[in-house]
C-alpha cells in the first residue's frame, strides 16, 4: 500500500521564498517510503469561484479542465502539506479561491499547515486563517503548524538550506518531523478510512 501526499505551494507570486522552501522539501522529502505530489498553484489557474453549487452540498457541474485537474489531484492524495506565506495577516487570495473549489475530495484526510514569513511571527496568523477553512472541509488538522520566522536568509533560490545560518537546523528537524506526523495519519487514515454509521 503506497500513501499518497500532496505537497500544495500556496502561492502564485514569481520569484517566492515559498517556491524556495518547495525546492528544498523535493530535495528532502523520502519519495521511497511514500509517493509525492507536487502541487504549485501556478500550475492550477483558476479563476474566481464562480459556479452555482457549494461545493460541499452539491457537485459542480460544467468544471472548466483546470478546475477539474485541480480537483482530481486533490482526491488522489491521502494526505496534504499546505505551504502558504501570510498575506495582511492571512492566507494569500490564490489559495483561499483554489479551496473554495474543494467538497468531498479531501473529506477526513489530514493536512499539515506550514507558514513562512520575512518577519519573526513566521506566518502564524495566516496558519491561523487556515484551520476553520480546513475543517469546514472535513480534513484533520494537525495540531501543531510548522513556523519558519526570518526565513528568506536561510534558502537559497536553488532550493539549498544554508548550515550556517541561524534557525536552520531547527527548520530542518522541524520541517521533518512534521511530515513523518502527517505520513502517520495518512497511512492510519488510508488503513482504516472512517465510515460514517
Amino acid at each position: 500500500m503506497t500513501v499518497k501526499i500532496g505537497i500544495i505551494l500556496g502561492t502564485t507570486r514569481t520569484p517566492s521564498l515559498g517556491s524556495r522552501i518547495f525546492a528544498y522539501l523535493k530535495t528532502v522529502l523520502p519519495a521511497t517510503s511514500v509517493d509525492l505530489t507536487w502541487i504549485d498553484l501556478k500550475d492550477y489557474p483558476l479563476p474566481f469561484y464562480d459556479h452555482a453549487e457549494t461545493p460541499l452540498s452539491a457537485t459542480i457541474q460544467n468544471l472548466t479542465p483546470v478546475e477539474q485537474r485541480w480537483l482530481t489531484d486533490l482526491k488522489a492524495q491521502d494526505g496534504y502539506l499546505i505551504l502558504s506565506p501570510e498575506y495582511d495577516h492571512a492566507m494569500p487570495g490564490s489559495l483561499k479561491n483554489a479551496l473554495d473549489f474543494v467538497g468531498p475530495e479531501v473529506d477526513h484526510k489530514p493536512v499539515q499547515i506550514v507558514t513562512y514569513s520575512h518577519y519573526s511571527d513566521g506566518g502564524m496568523l495566516a496558519a491561523a486563517s487556515m484551520v476553520g477553512i480546513l475543517q469546514m472541509l472535513k480534513m484533520l488538522v494537525l495540531p501543531t503548524p510548522v513556523l519558519l520566522w526570518d526565513a528568506d536568509q536561510n534558502f537559497t533560490a536553488q532550493g539549498d538550506l544554508l548550515p550556517a545560518v541561524q534557525n536552520s537546523d531547527h527548520f530542518a528537524t522541524r520541517l521533518q518531523a512534521a511530515f513523518d506526523e502527517l505520513v502517520h495519519y495518512a497511512t492510519v487514515g488510508k488503513q482504516q478510512p472512517y465510515q460514517p454509521k
